[in-house]
């Protein structure tokens, strides 16, 4: 089913908005008439006004309104406990949720731990202590303690993550959540269309939604649009929540928002339940905040609230906001605190007396104290666990489980690179329901009703051809031009279980995506110390030699990627290894990026029959494409080929080239390197990578450090030039490495 046949059978919204919704309409204001012409009319009869129809506030019992201050007010407390730690070295950073506290009580009080899920910001301490988190928990965090249950020791205080109440692990850039989040939900809207995943993901529920809050200044990021952006197209269960406390740092509002009121811009969204609140108000905040979750929860698209709070601290202890901040400012901001102004409705209202709030006060203080000292006392985590869930600990793909080489079947026609991506693609699609694909034109057609009569996109490169008419559009789908949002929402998805196996269409523009790639992709499962992992693949074009393919269509900066930790990188040289390894890609359990070289798409020189539904390469493993022992030659890629020519042209004057592909770019085989420098002694990297800090200089200096003693001549590299790849065919011959270069490079180095 497609998602827009799926979209209109989404229930439309029921009544109207609250009167505090932000609509297209409230907003609106008339255009001023022209004042050319003055024509003076009678005013017409006044029509007798309804009453207004108030909403009514939320009534609560004594028990609520104290468990709401409660909980504020060890929000709080846990705050000033930092400070008082960080002024005595105790712990190393703090940042507060100050002045915040309301709303996200609210918040929490309308979502469900462990049923709903949720991408908290660093503001959000008291979201996360009514959901069940204890001060414990929190300070723990804060020593950098190995039982702390956000991050075991690994990131920063105020940085949320628990896995029984689904709370995503939390990273300090602002806004990478939000793209997550909306993948998150997609993940509740996918499962709904594939039956099949609902009895695969074990943590879906029918009603379940996904939160995700936001301070101010993060509406500024790029990805905060791209996220509404698809949330209200598929109409996804998402509450944003924008806590506006007036700064992002330093810089207030009207700098950081064009009129300064964020709901104003994102008036024009369809699908969007608009609503504002009084968020150091909780009472006002839990109405809004029911009608936000319960509009996500009927099915009706994302939720968009906008709290106004205060920050009564600085943005954290390394910022004074006196020197940028008014105190005229700062006391009117005083006047309306959270804690001060509920504190003093409970008692107008007789909710509690002066001695039984002190008396609160006084047993939450004592708890703070206690969680602190056991806090204090708990052990920091094990130097020699410092490398412990970089990788998944359960699959290893550089195991002889996923080894398959010495029983190799091969059947039929040889076929091209792009045929056994394709035809593994299938084949995995139809062994795991969990696998998507999506990414920018990958689908045949997005518009179904034109599918019969069409041939079909299926990607620029056809590498996906066919896969929506096979799997439908629930599971085969286009995106968005924007890479990060691709990125982004393949995390959420994996997060969930989901297996995203997206395109990046040229490697060129994947950079948008470096920020999700570098500091959420690969890091999930470390910072959360294994609470959370996103196992997805992005395959990437990539390469020149293309006669026309210029500078945005010939990059192959790879070491950019295999210099992350968490991130496997694999680079196949032809279609029988793309096939292989592939296939390991998809069933291992790590991010991974697959590189596929736009030259080595269609050539007859590495074709290959199809090697059987299990055919597998483990990660780490070369291949020796040709024995020799004269000289080593140490590359992947396009260069292979180029290698290969050299060196028979080398043969031809006596001399003996051994070709290592390495294939996996990293991890990388090094038994087989070193195995291969200690016969010949002579060694050559070649890569299609620049010369200066490409990837070849951590393998040549590698060799130079622990081979030394086997070298009788120093260690060569060919690659490119550094510079970019022209348009020009003599030019782009010129900067990127030939045959001839490498031939050079061998009759050079055997002279030696």
């Amino acid at each position: 089913m497609s998602d827009t046949k799926v979209l209109r059978l989404v229930k439309k919204t029921e009544g109207e908005l609250p009167e505090k919704a932000f609509t297209a309409k409230t907003i609106a204001k008339a255009e001023p008439r022209p004042a050319a012409i003055t024509v003076i009319k009678p005013p017409p009869p006044r029509k007798p006004q309804k009453p207004t129809k108030q909403r009514e506030l939320p009534r609560l019992s004594r028990e609520e309104m104290l468990q709401i201050f409660r909980t504020m007010y060890l929000s709080r407390r846990l705050d000033d406990k930092e400070i008082q730690m960080k002024g005595q070295n105790r712990i190393f950073f703090q940042i507060s949720g100050a002045g915040h506290e309301a709303v996200l009580v609210a918040a929490a009080m309308c979502l469900k731990p462990g049923h709903d899920w949720f991408y908290p910001y660093y503001r959000d301490r008291a979201l996360c202590l009514q959901l069940g988190m204890t001060p414990l928990e929190m300070l723990l965090q804060s020593v950098g303690a190995e039982a702390d249950p956000n991050s075991h020791g690994r990131q920063m205080p105020s940085h949320w993550g628990h896995q029984k109440l689904n709370i995503v692990s939390q990273s300090s850039p602002t806004g990478s959540q939000l793209l997550q989040a909306v993948g998150c939900a997609e993940a509740t809207y996918r499962i709904k269309l594939v039956k099949e995943l609902k009895r695969l993901i074990k943590s879906f529920h029918n009603d379940e939604v996904v939160y995700v809050s936001l301070g101010d200044g993060t509406s500024s990021e790029g990805e905060f649009w791209e996220a509404l952006n698809t949330a209200c197209n598929l109409r996804l269960p998402v509450v944003f929540l924008v806590e506006d406390n007036g700064y992002a740092i330093s810089v207030p509002v009207e700098v950081q928002t064009a009129g300064g009121d964020i709901s104003k811009l994102v008036s024009g969204f369809p699908n969007l339940y608009r609503q504002r609140c009084d968020g150091t108000d909780p009472i006002e905040s839990l109405a809004v905040m029911r009608r936000a979750v319960d509009n996500c929860r009927k099915n009706r698209g994302p939720s968009f609230v906008h709290a106004k709070v205060i920050r009564p601290y600085s943005h954290s202890l390394s910022d004074d906001e006196k020197l940028y901040r008014a105190e005229n400012e700062r006391l009117a901001d005083a006047e309306r605190d959270p804690i001060k102004r509920f504190g003093a409705l409970l008692l107008e209202q007789n909710v509690a007396s002066q001695d039984e709030l002190q008396q609160l006060k006084d047993q939450i203080d004592r708890e703070v104290n206690e969680a602190a000292d056991a806090a204090l006392a708990a052990p920091q985590p094990a130097p020699e666990t410092a490398t412990n869930f970089v990788y998944s600990p359960a699959v290893d793909p550089t195991s002889a489980d996923f080894d398959t080489e010495d029983r190799l079947e091969l059947s039929g026609n040889p076929g091209t690179m792009v045929d056994l991506i394709n035809r593994c693609l299938h084949t995995e699609m139809r062994r795991d329901p969990r696998i998507l694909v999506f990414g920018e034109d990958v689908a045949d057609c997005s518009r179904e009703k034109s599918l019969p009569a069409v041939k079909g996109k299926g990607g620029v490169f056809k590498v996906t051809a066919n896969l929506q008419r096979e799997f439908g559009s629930a599971r085969v789908y286009n995106s968005p031009l924007a890479e990060a949002n691709i990125v982004g929402r393949a995390i959420g998805l994996a997060t969930r279980g989901l297996k995203p196996v997206v395109e990046v269409q040229f490697f060129d523009y994947i950079w948008p995506a470096f920020h999700q790639i570098r500091n959420e992709l690969a890091l999930l499962r470390w910072r959360s110390g294994n609470e959370f992992s996103a196992a997805c693949v992005i395959r990437v074009p990539v390469g020149g030699y293309l006669k026309g393919g210029a500078i945005y269509h010939s990059q192959s900066g790879v070491s950019l990627f295999t210099q992350i930790p968490g991130l496997r990188v694999i680079y196949p040289s032809n279609a029988l290894d793309a096939n292989g390894l592939l296939r390991t890609a998809i069933r291992c359990d790590d991010p991974v990026m697959f590189l596929e070289h736009k030259h080595l798409y269609r050539q007859a020189y590495n074709k290959s029959p199809y090697p059987g539904d299990d055919f597998m390469i483990p990660f780490g493993k070369a291949r020796t494409v040709r024995a020799g022992s004269d000289i080593s030659i140490i590359t992947y890629g396009a260069l292979v080929q180029r290698s290969v020519v050299a060196a028979r042209e080398a043969e031809k004057r006596g001399i003996s080239v051994e070709i290592i592909d390495l294939r996996s770019l990293s991890p990388y085989d090094w038994n087989t390197i070193a195995a291969s420098v200690q016969k010949t002694s002579r060694v050559i990297v070649a890569h299609e990578d620049s010369l200066s800090w490409g990837y070849g200089a951590e393998i040549a200096a590698r060799i130079a450090n622990e081979l030394f003693e086997h070298l009788d001549a120093p260690v060569r590299r060919v690659a490119a030039l550094d510079t970019f790849v022209a348009y020009a065919p003599k030019l782009e011959d010129a900067i990127l490495p030939q045959a001839a270069d490498v031939l050079r490079a061998i009759m050079e180095l055997h002279g030696y």
